[in-house]
């Protein structure tokens, strides 16, 4: 049987580190972008031929051109793409918050996203591809003055649509909502919340259910 191809944003550590090695283990073929070129390089020595290197910044649009172009050239196909890169806040709420600051999680959140979608879909068209995007708990409901969770109500929104969009032409697109995860997201350890390999499974349940089935979104949550 064919191994299929996963392209994975973020994949250098974490959920994304997380779902290449999941994916490698049930038989895909996984591209690995991020910006940390030697992280991406130590997975892949870890999973082998069938991790391919594409690093770059996820907000530059011919960054994951390039890249998707790449994955699918060298695997011959991609089928599936994982938007999963993106960056919290360092100081929270709108009066003590920092514009700047702002502007790069946006930009990585949600111009990230837009960009890594936009490269993807003429690859996924030609397989009937599935889309991925990691959006979160704070996306599926109010959190005081939370700016983080409100562009995750953007990426919420933006899979809806797109799932309705690919299911014109018989692609797919499924948003992962974790609550609170154990990774280098956060600067104190949470051994007792989500683990990373929780949120791959949750990834590759989506990506391997039935071709009848279009998982829209899978919503997982610690339970302490």
């Amino acid at each position: 049987m064919r191994r299929r191809t996963l392209l994975i944003t973020g994949a250098s550590t974490g959920i994304g580190a997380a779902t290449a090695r999941a994916a490698v283990a049930r038989g895909w073929n996984v591209g690995l972008f991020a910006r940390s070129a030697e992280k991406l390089a130590a997975l892949a020595d870890e999973l082998g031929d069938a991790a391919l290197v594409v690093p770059g910044d996820v907000t530059r649009e011919a960054d994951i051109a390039q890249a998707a172009d790449r994955v699918a050239g060298h695997f011959d196909r991609l089928d599936a793409v994982f938007a999963n890169a993106g960056m919290g806040l360092d100081t929270p709420g709108t009066e003590a918050g920092d514009p700047e600051e702002w502007r790069r999680m946006l930009d990585v959140n949600i111009m990230g996203v837009l960009l890594t979608t936009r490269a993807a879909l003429p690859h996924l068209r030609e397989t009937q591809g599935h889309l991925v995007l990691t959006g979160s708990a704070a996306g599926r409901r109010h959190i005081p003055g939370s700016i983080y969770g409100s562009s995750k109500w953007f990426v919420h929104g933006y899979a809806g649509n797109m799932a309705e969009e690919m299911a014109e032409w018989g692609g797919r697109c499924t948003v992962i909502a974790p609550g609170m995860v154990d990774t280098p997201f956060f600067d104190a350890p949470k051994p007792d919340k989500l683990q990373a390999e929780d949120v791959a499974d949750a990834v590759l349940y989506a990506l391997e259910a039935d071709p009848r089935a279009a998982v829209r979104e899978v919503f997982l949550m610690p339970r302490n």
